[in-house]
């Protein structure tokens, strides 16, 4: 559809309204994951490396589906609340592997179930094949948005 005064109205911007739920899902995941210190953005990272620890810091960037100095950010943090270490590679000096604590392992029996809720609330009221159908459709906007920016389809998502 390309009708300009159609999208005037925000609510029928697909834009508007998946930034509207990605807010809202970060929002109900940070409420699940905060009493144990982890923040949404921390989130992602955790997820990433509970899948495939020791990735090192450009592979996790592209996984999580964020930019190098945005990464370093969050990794400082996650350092910071004991949850990663970054050592050099032994192969290549210029590569930093990121691997997960003991505390943060722990932490995966804990969370995971939250994302689990968060999904739940967030589709309470539509039947199964809806979902298979919303998760299809999201997945082609986002192939489609991110081959129109020239960049990689990240491999994880935010919950």
């Amino acid at each position: 559809m390309n009708d300009t005064k159609f999208y005037a109205d925000p609510t029928n911007s697909i834009g508007y309204l998946t930034r509207i739920a990605f807010r809202a899902f970060s929002r109900a995941l940070e409420v699940r994951t905060a009493p144990h210190g982890v923040s949404s953005g921390q989130w992602r990272f955790l997820r990433v490396l509970w899948r495939e620890d020791g990735l090192t810091q450009r592979e996790l960037s592209r996984r999580v589906g964020m930019r190098e100095p945005t990464t370093v950010i969050a990794l400082k943090s996650l350092e910071r609340s004991g949850f990663v270490t970054r050592q050099k590679s032994l192969e290549d000096r210029r590569k930093v592997h990121v691997f997960l604590t003991p505390e943060a392992r722990a932490l995966e029996a804990v969370l995971l179930p939250a994302v689990a809720e968060v999904n739940a609330v967030a589709l309470a009221g539509l039947t199964p094949d809806e979902v298979a159908v919303l998760r299809k459709a999201l997945t082609q906007v986002g192939r489609n948005l991110t081959a129109d920016v020239g960049e990689d389809i990240p491999s994880d998502s935010a919950a």
